[in-house]
C-alpha cells in the first residue's frame, strides 16, 4: 500500500462487528443512546459493544448501563490509584502526577486488551487519558471544530462549556456537536481537541432564555477565552450549561451513534490529517460530513 493511499483508522472484520468499549464517568446518556442505536438497528449496526469502562465505579451511571445492556463492566477508580501513589488530587500539572496518569492508563487497558477491542469510544469520560496509544478512540465536543480562525487553528476548543463561552464570544448564533478521533494528550492536557474531524451536527441556535443576546453579553460575558480569576457570574454560568444541554440533545444524540456506526463499517480512511470517505468503491477526499436524524449530507472536497 502507498503512503498516499487512504488508510482505516482499525483493522476492518469482515465477518463480525466492531468490537468497542464505551468509557463513562458521568450520566451515559451519550452511551446509552449509543447502546439503544445498536439496538435498534439490528444488522444495520456495524458495531458491538463489549464493555463498559469506568473511572467512577459507584459513582456514575456505568454500572447501571452495565446491569441494563448485560455487558462486563471494567473500572479502575482514578482517585484511589492516585491517592495510592501517594498523591492527593488527579491534576496533571506535575511531572509526577502525569506518570501516575499513564500507570493508570496501563492498568486500564490491561483490562480491557482481553476483550480485543477495535476502538474506543469516549461517552462523558472524564479524565484525560492516553488509551489513544492502543486503539483509536472517539469522542464527542460540544463545538463546531471545523471552526478555524485565520491562522488554521480550532477556534471551539476546550473543556466543559467553554466551547459554548467562545462559540458566544465570538458571535456565532448556532452550536454544533463535533466527534473526532481523539488524540492523545500532551503534558497538562493540550491537544485532545486537535483529531481529525468525523462529522458535525446539525446547527442547534442559541436558546436566549427569554432575553436577547445583548442581555448575555453586557450584564454576564466574560470578554477572556479562559473561566476569569472568581468565576462567571452564576447566571452566565447556567445559561452556558443550559445551551450545552441543549446541545447534547440535538446535536450528540444526533451526531455520535451515526458516526460510530460509519466509523465501524469502515467508511472513514485518512492520509496523514485528511479525512476521506468511502463511495461505492472509491475514496473520496472530504471537507464536512453534517449528520442529521437519519441521515447526512456529505461535502466533498472539489
Amino acid at each position: 500500500m502507498s503512503h498516499s493511499e487512504p488508510r482505516n483508522f482499525f483493522q476492518i472484520r469482515s465477518e463480525s462487528k466492531a468490537r468497542t468499549a464505551i468509557f463513562v464517568s458521568g450520566s451515559g446518556t451519550n452511551a446509552e443512546k449509543i447502546l439503544d442505536f445498536e439496538k435498534e438497528n439490528g444488522k444495520k449496526c456495524f458495531y458491538e459493544p463489549v464493555c463498559i469502562v469506568t473511572d467512577r465505579p459507584g459513582r456514575c451511571r456505568a454500572d447501571f448501563l452495565a446491569k441494563k445492556y448485560n455487558l462486563p463492566l471494567i473500572s479502575e477508580d482514578i482517585n484511589e490509584f492516585y491517592q495510592s501513589k501517594g498523591l492527593s488530587g488527579i491534576s496533571l500539572a506535575t511531572e509526577e502526577s502525569r506518570k501516575v496518569r499513564e500507570d493508570w492508563t496501563q492498568v486500564l487497558y490491561e483490562k480491557i486488551a482481553p476483550l480485543k477491542v477495535d476502538f474506543g469510544i469516549f461517552a462523558g469520560f472524564i479524565p484525560l487519558t492516553n488509551i489513544t496509544d492502543h486503539f483509536p478512540c472517539l469522542n464527542v465536543h460540544p463545538g463546531d471544530l471545523t471552526e478555524c480562525d485565520e491562522n488554521g487553528e480550532r477556534i471551539l476548543v476546550g473543556l466543559h462549556t467553554i466551547p459554548i463561552h467562545k462559540a458566544f464570544e465570538e458571535g456565532f448564533e448556532t452550536l454544533r456537536s463535533s466527534v473526532i478521533v481523539a488524540c492523545a494528550y500532551e503534558d497538562s492536557g493540550a491537544g485532545m481537541d486537535e483529531g481529525i474531524v468525523l462529522g458535525i451536527s446539525q446547527e442547534v441556535p442559541f436558546d436566549y432564555k427569554g432575553k436577547d443576546r445583548e442581555f448575555w453579553s453586557k450584564e454576564y460575558s466574560s470578554r477572556t477565552t479562559q473561566k476569569p480569576k472568581g468565576g462567571w457570574q452564576d447566571e452566565y454560568q447556567n445559561f452556558l450549561s443550559f445551551n450545552q444541554e441543549k446541545l447534547k440533545v440535538k446535536g450528540d444524540w444526533v451526531v455520535f451513534p451515526q458516526v460510530v456506526n460509519d466509523f465501524a463499517a469502515g467508511r472513514f480512511a485518512h492520509v496523514a490529517e485528511k479525512l476521506f470517505y468511502k463511495s461505492g468503491k472509491a475514496w473520496l477526499p472530504v471537507e464536512v460530513i453534517e449528520y442529521f436524524e437519519g441521515s447526512k449530507e456529505i461535502y466533498f472536497k472539489s
